[in-house]
């Protein structure tokens, strides 16, 4: 494999450890028993997969709070597996692993690594594990090539969102076998997931750890039910997806597969899915604070009553639409104190 020995970012730590990890475990994958309760793949040749991360976290269709800076919005590495029914690199209401803790909060993809390897050996439901570059902006593509075989027809994967508390996107157990056939194309909307472990509302919420942990949960445009929520838009009755992945069956060859190439300015171009996606405005109503106690109440004595004033401030400004913000000030007419 022509990969290079020196590793000079997390980035290439990363794609060096999934390498080596792939290495060792298709090395010590023996035939295990399949369950008898799920379809069987009989597929007699292994296939290859063309593998396309698309991020459409776009300012238009989530304009709640935008990263803009100190990160801007943008993806971490996908981290991936192939493996069989009987794994589960994490389960929508589940309780998120130790590594999948680390990596939804740091990105930090060592000890997930670890589990994995783990449980190929122990186990031996998984076969591989793979990894796509971190996209550098809300939207852009990532790209990778996978390996499947029958025993092994499922795959797996995750993205962190950055900046986040614990937030993510992925698959779990996505089955590439139809009987003996391999599938031609698998495309798939993803949405925003929390990892319950932490209790962060915000993009750029400090760490705040959630105890006891909570199971994995899907975000939605009401859920967590909370004004402050980066995703709570109660005017949708659905979120708009934030990313999209695309596997398309390639031709096999005898040739060893290469790393995956680093985001590239070409391979960062918006797409067709980005432009349909950037034409998605979500409306997002003005938010106004409380209003301030009255103020006091100011005349000239004599007069038959005088003005007292309240007032409350923009939150968050109307954007694609959305209810403008109401009156900021209003004034009410009172009795003058302190008058001779």
């Amino acid at each position: 494999m022509d990969a290079s020995t020196r590793i000079s970012s997390p980035s290439d730590a990363l794609l060096h450890l999934v390498v080596v990890t792939t290495l060792m475990l298709s090395h010590g994958v023996h035939p295990m028993p399949v369950p008898t309760d799920v379809p069987m793949c009989t597929a007699s040749e292994p296939a290859q997969y063309s593998l396309t991360f698309t991020g459409k976290w776009t300012q238009a269709a989530f304009p709640k709070q935008y990263p803009v800076y100190r990160p801007p919005a943008q993806w971490s590495n996908l981290v991936g597996v192939t493996h069989s029914s009987d794994y589960h690199m994490w389960q929508r209401n589940g309780f998120a692993s130790n590594g999948v803790r680390e990596f939804t909060e740091k990105g930090e993809a060592w000890t997930l690594m670890k589990e994995v390897e783990q449980a190929g050996e122990q186990i031996q439901s998984v076969y591989g594990i793979f990894s796509a570059p971190a996209v550098i902006g809300g939207t852009g593509q990532s790209n990778t090539v996978v390996e499947v075989f029958a025993r092994h027809s499922y795959l797996s994967f995750i993205v962190r969102l950055v900046p986040s508390p614990d937030w993510f996107v992925g698959a779990d157990s996505m089955d590439l076998c139809n009987g003996d056939q391999w599938k031609d194309s698998i495309s798939l909307e993803l949405f925003p997931y929390d990892a319950g472990t932490d209790s962060g509302f915000t993009f750029s919420s400090p760490n705040f750890e959630t105890m006891p942990q909570d199971k994995i949960t899907q975000i939605t445009s009401s859920f967590p039910s909370h004004p402050a929520n980066s995703f709570y838009y109660p005017r949708l009755k659905h979120l708009p997806p934030i990313a999209k992945v695309t596997l398309t069956k390639i031709r096999k060859t005898n040739q060893i597969i290469s790393l995956p190439v680093k985001p590239t300015e070409s391979n960062l171009l918006l797409t067709g899915n980005e432009i349909e996606n950037n034409l998605i405005k979500t409306p997002l109503d003005c938010e106004v604070s409380p209003w301030s106690p009255w103020g006091l109440c100011k005349g000239k004595c004599g007069d038959a009553a005088g003005l007292q004033y309240r007032t409350r401030y923009v939150l968050v400004h109307h954007a694609n639409n959305g209810a403008p913000c109401p009156l900021l000030e209003e004034e009410r007419k009172c009795v003058l104190d302190n008058c001779l």
